[in-house]
């Protein structure tokens, strides 16, 4: 499976923070019915490998990433619950190798030139711009499209309604990451109705 293609289809990429597996399922499923079959749980909560277990067991049709993984343990952990791939905040070289070496997508964060070219070295042309907004943005992804023209790039972090569509616009960016469609006032009260419409307004924006 291309990872590029699959998370360019769907566009934007929401970034979970669950604590309460019960509502891993139906948050999946308004995120599915709302257009965006996709998500990022982070490893921020005990409930986190959990969630991903019930996710892909019972709504396996939404690419599940596991966000927030720092060292190897999580990677496994997370893999072997079922995440189609890893995602961190930073490179850690032996998180990246582990996936290479398992066939299993890693998607690293990178916020300098230096990082980009260390995630080259290690055979990797798709990598995340974290935190985004704070080191750059959209600046920063066309001052990298010069010298790293074949790396493409998610950027997260400060991506909203106001300006993913200015990301999305950049031949270099496949997909972004937000937060924006799982607010947590709406988690809390278990709104997957509500979950569900933020959802649609944003995969509108893709057809735009």
């Amino acid at each position: 499976m291309d990872i590029k293609k699959t998370l360019s289809e769907i566009g934007i990429i929401p970034v979970i923070k669950i604590d309460d597996a019960e509502k891993a399922v139906p948050l999946a499923k308004a995120l599915k019915n709302g257009g965006l079959p996709a998500a990022e749980v982070t490893f921020r909560t005990a409930a986190a490998e959990e969630a991903i277990r019930r996710i892909a067991a019972e709504v396996p049709d939404v690419y599940l990433c596991a966000g927030t993984v720092l060292n190897v343990e999580t990677a496994e952990r997370a893999v072997k619950a079922g995440a189609n791939a890893i995602v961190s905040p930073g490179t850690n070289p032996e998180v990246v190798a582990w996936c290479i070496e398992n066939n299993i997508p890693v998607i690293p964060g990178c916020a300098t030139p230096t990082e980009v070219e260390a995630c080259m070295r290690m055979g990797l042309d798709f990598v995340k711009l974290f935190p985004a907004e704070v080191v750059g943005g959209v600046g920063m992804l066309k001052a990298l499209s010069g010298p790293y023209g074949s790396m493409k790039f998610m950027p997260t972090g400060g991506v909203s309604v106001k300006n993913v569509e200015r990301y999305l616009a950049l031949k270099n960016v496949v997909c972004c990451g937000g937060s924006w469609m799982v607010p947590g006032d709406l988690m809390d009260k278990g709104d997957f109705e509500g979950i569900e419409a933020l959802a649609r307004e944003a995969a509108a924006m893709l057809n735009k």
